[in-house]
């Protein structure tokens, strides 16, 4: 039997990479996506993989648009938590707007994405939940106050739902990636880059989209069922936990 693998954000960046590598790996994927219909209709004509137009920070979007992909696809038996976003300002520049933003977008996002696919899995005896934190939810950073906390509150997510999925045969993980040379990282200057962001970076590169994927894949596997609770930290070494 084929799995069916739903991704948050997947149809740029990183969790374009995570949505091609599962495929790869012979899942059924749907991707979600937020608001670039161009690049979604481009991403969908590229890869053959289903997409799916809705906010992440609605409950109501979360259950009709799983839904639908459940009535096209299939029942969803991995969860990649992806969807993500960034209003950066210090915080006494920090509005209200700002921060809930972010908030609902990267925290109760998931907690949207995941309620509707949780009892499916419980009733399947299956169920893969894999959410994309990041550094910045570990270590903190400066003028992302509502980006860490948000990303420290996926952490925190993930330990305490892993506990209740054992006994389901449901495993919940957390990645959390450093400087990957995405779109968003690579339109830094490169003065920037080679003397602010790569020194700090002990394997002196960023790291690619698909070795995140590569980390969701395992994860999502029947190889990977004793791993649950866990986070894993692909950095290339930037910040130890």
């Amino acid at each position: 039997m084929t799995r069916v693998a739903l991704v948050s954000g997947g149809t740029r960046g990183i969790g374009a990479a995570i949505s091609v590598g599962l495929k790869a790996a012979g899942y059924k994927v749907a991707a979600n996506y937020a608001g670039n219909d161009e690049r979604a209709r481009a991403f969908q004509g590229e890869t053959g993989i289903a997409v799916f137009k809705w906010d992440v920070s609605s409950y109501e979007a979360c259950v009709e648009g799983i839904a639908k992909v459940e009535a096209e696809v299939g029942p969803v038996d991995v969860l990649v938590n992806n969807a993500g976003i960034t209003r950066d300002a210090m915080f006494h520049k920090m509005t209200p707007q700002q921060w809930n933003e972010v908030i609902s977008t990267n925290l109760t996002g998931l907690f949207n994405m995941t309620h509707p696919v949780w009892s499916g899995m419980r009733d399947r005896g299956f169920g893969r939940i894999i959410s994309i934190s990041s550094i910045n939810g570990q270590k903190g950073q400066m003028g992302q106050a509502n980006y860490s906390a948000a990303k420290a509150g996926d952490i925190g997510f993930t330990k305490a739902l892993a506990q209740e999925g054992a006994a389901k045969n449901i495993t919940v993980n957390a990645i959390c990636p450093g400087y990957i040379a995405t779109e968003m990282v690579m339109a830094v200057p490169e003065k920037v880059m080679n003397e602010r962001i790569l020194p700090q970076i002990p394997v002196g590169r960023l790291g690619q989209p698909e070795e995140i994927a590569r980390c969701v894949v395992f994860l999502a596997s029947d190889e990977a069922g004793f791993i649950t609770g866990s986070t894993i930290t692909a950095n290339g070494g930037q910040y130890f936990v």
